[in-house]
């Protein structure tokens, strides 16, 4: 069997640093926030090139506390994609703001840069570009447009932990990057986690009030916060694992590339493409195919584990057709979420089982 993901084989790589990082803890006591939280968040903040970082207890969490800092709030709207996990669609619902969706650009997956200004009005606040499966969008173009018109610019890099665009990591590149720390991201905690970074002492300073009950100290509280501190033992672990980051980013690219060139000229699957200036980080390694339903079966009955990342676009879910969206408004991402398949991709993966892989696919006919 060739599983989807293991994180078994990640824990047993790294286990005698994570057991004392786990067992500093409890010698410590400081089990929300503290010392180890508060180094991880300067450590992960400069990995990505920016002054601050500040730790949150999920991605949704980051998210939403980016935008209520840019100062998005009821009546406002915020561009983003509908090919995207919900998260990234509920974290402006939750600030009271109107999601506006554009398209997909069918070779990264990320936002289409050339919709933007059409779907910019006086309500609009921010734009939330998503770098999905952990390639980066085009952001030059993106902070362009949001310089001109006076809009936030909020990174959902979220699947995009130490992504590169034009030489500078994500993250650091528009007013915030959101990440999370879900147990299977490039950088997983073990439970939950988040983390928001910045270049801006005065969102940072918002934020860090905002995720302790909008507290400037203790029992004094300014704003109408939340609870969404991260807790000592996330920030601890993931200090032992951010150490790692960088090797297992480049053992998923080197497993990316083998994948590609067995899949090259593949006539029933298309790869991944890689950024024209910059590094996928592959959270997600998604081939589009015309025959989903037997390329998942013929993997199955090889012992390959598979996923999709994403069935249904945001536009198109129950939850959100309050929205007035119908099939048809966003085909770039219906298409995609008609044609991608998530195959086996994690640092550990052997490299014979990514040829396993790539052989099942190229070895067999699909029956739909």
């Amino acid at each position: 069997m060739i599983p989807f993901l293991d994180l078994k084989a990640q824990y047993r790589t790294i286990k005698s640093d994570i057991d004392a990082a786990v067992h500093k803890i409890l010698d410590s006591g400081q089990y929300v926030l503290g010392e180890e939280v508060e180094l991880f968040e300067r450590e992960f903040a400069a990995f990505h090139g920016a002054d601050h970082g500040v730790a949150v207890n999920t991605g949704t969490s980051a998210l939403h506390l980016a935008l209520l800092a840019a100062g998005v709030g009821d009546g406002d709207e915020v561009i983003t994609v509908p090919f995207t996990f919900v998260a990234t669609v509920a974290a402006i619902r939750y600030t009271g703001a109107r999601p506006v969706f554009v398209d997909i650009d069918p070779v990264s997956f990320t936002m289409d840069v050339n919709q933007i200004e059409a779907k910019i009005t006086p309500k609009t606040k921010a734009i939330v570009p998503v770098h999905l499966y952990g390639h980066p969008a085009d952001m030059d173009a993106i902070l362009e447009i949001a310089e001109r018109h006076g809009l936030k610019v909020i990174e959902d890099a979220c699947q995009a932990h130490g992504a590169i665009y034009k030489n500078r990591p994500v993250g650091g590149l528009g007013h915030a990057g959101c990440f999370s720390f879900y147990p299977g991201k490039n950088l997983g905690a073990y439970g939950e986690g988040g983390m928001v970074t910045t270049n801006d002492a005065g969102m940072q300073k918002t934020m860090r009030m905002l995720r302790d009950w909008g507290q400037e100290k203790k029992y004094y509280h300014v704003l109408k916060g939340f609870n969404y501190r991260m807790e000592g033992f996330q920030g601890a672990i993931l200090r032992v694992k951010l150490r790692h980051l960088a090797a297992w980013t480049e053992a998923r690219q080197a497993r990316a590339a083998v994948y590609d060139r067995l899949l090259a000229g593949n006539e029933l699957v298309q790869a991944p493409a890689a950024p024209v200036d910059g590094k996928h980080v592959y959270h997600i390694y998604a081939v589009r195919t015309n025959d989903r339903t037997g390329l998942m079966r013929t993997l199955q009955a090889n012992g390959i584990g598979t996923g999709i990342h994403y069935p249904i676009p945001v536009h198109l879910q129950e939850a959100h057709a309050d929205l007035g969206h119908t099939k048809g408004d966003f085909p770039e991402s219906e298409r995609a979420a008609d044609q991608v398949v998530s195959l086996p991709m994690f640092p550990e993966l052997a490299v014979t089982d990514v040829e396993v892989v790539a052989a099942a696919i190229t070895q067999e006919t699909y029956v739909g």
